[in-house]
């Protein structure tokens, strides 16, 4: 079974949209969901969560549509963690783990706890008084904690130190351990993408430009940097996009194949795809 599976969704906001999207993460896999900001990433989050209802197209989350009825139970087995926590104000860590326990059926209060002495997050320090970098930590600690099978993450090692981002994606990486579960992460810290995921889908303006695992990406694309003149002599279907550099020279995202064998390219790192194909979308 898939963990996400959208089918040709529409969704129209004015002169924005989201067109023809197509994306399915399998089930125990790692999906980076990226794109400039305003691509429809947290919109995409929305219609996964029947937050939203497409204008056509369906939306499947852990086998169960998500406009179906059946789909409030789904919800169990999901946890969520947006760009910002949302809590009361005024309550705690120990007050919210109460709150918990009364919302999902399979919450576990050890579980919770332990990820607050992970987390070293105050237990008595009301939450209107956390930094950002504490309110994430706790609501990850929140979607953990209840036994999820999915894990939907908008922005979620936002406003995290490096040293706490690092564990917070090495919590992510036990989660996939099991088999039957998954994560779909959007994030603008490329560099996390490419260490933590399996998969990566690239949003531009409302589209999928593609979904594709990390590994053939990263194998597909090398980075080429030259003169202007070398860049010309390749075939225009191996050029995605370019850029200048210092003293005249170019660097360009180009296709391994097809490109003359010999010819020496750099590394293209994930962000390097990406930015390079954002600047090519707009020539």
């Amino acid at each position: 079974m898939n963990a996400i599976e959208l089918s040709h969704i529409h969704k129209s906001f004015g002169e924005f949209a989201i067109q023809d999207l197509c994306l399915t993460v399998p089930s125990g896999t790692i999906c980076g969901l990226v794109g400039e900001n305003g691509a429809g990433k947290s919109t995409t989050i929305r219609l996964l969560m029947n937050a939203l209802r497409p204008d056509g197209g369906t939306a499947r989350v852990l086998g169960v549509d998500a406009a179906s009825p059946e789909f409030r139970e789904v919800k169990e087995d999901i946890g969520v963690v947006l760009d910002e926590a949302y809590y009361p104000e005024t309550l705690t860590v120990v007050q919210v783990g109460k709150v918990m326990a009364g919302t999902y059926r399979r919450w576990d209060q050890g579980v919770y706890e332990g990820y607050l002495r992970r987390f070293d997050l105050p237990g008595k320090k009301p939450f209107k008084d956390f930094s950002r970098g504490m309110k994430m930590k706790l609501a990850i600690a929140v979607a953990l904690s209840h036994q999820p099978k999915l894990l939907i993450l908008d922005e979620a090692t936002s406003g995290l130190d490096p040293i706490v981002r690092d564990e917070v994606l090495e919590i992510f990486n036990e989660f996939t351990r099991e088999e039957d579960h998954s994560i779909l992460i959007s994030s603008h810290i490329l560099s996390d993408l490419e260490k933590l995921c399996d998969y990566i889908a690239f949003l531009h303006q409302g589209r999928l430009l593609f979904c594709d695992e990390k590994d053939r990406l990263l194998e597909t694309y090398g980075v080429f940097a030259g003169t202007a003149e070398q860049l010309e002599s390749l075939r225009e279907e191996a050029v995605l996009g370019r850029e200048a550099s210092g003293y005249g020279g170019v660097r360009a995202l180009v296709r391994r194949e097809e490109v003359p064998a010999g010819l020496e390219l750099e590394r293209a790192s994930v962000e390097d795809i990406i930015l390079f194909m954002v600047k090519g979308a707009k020539k």
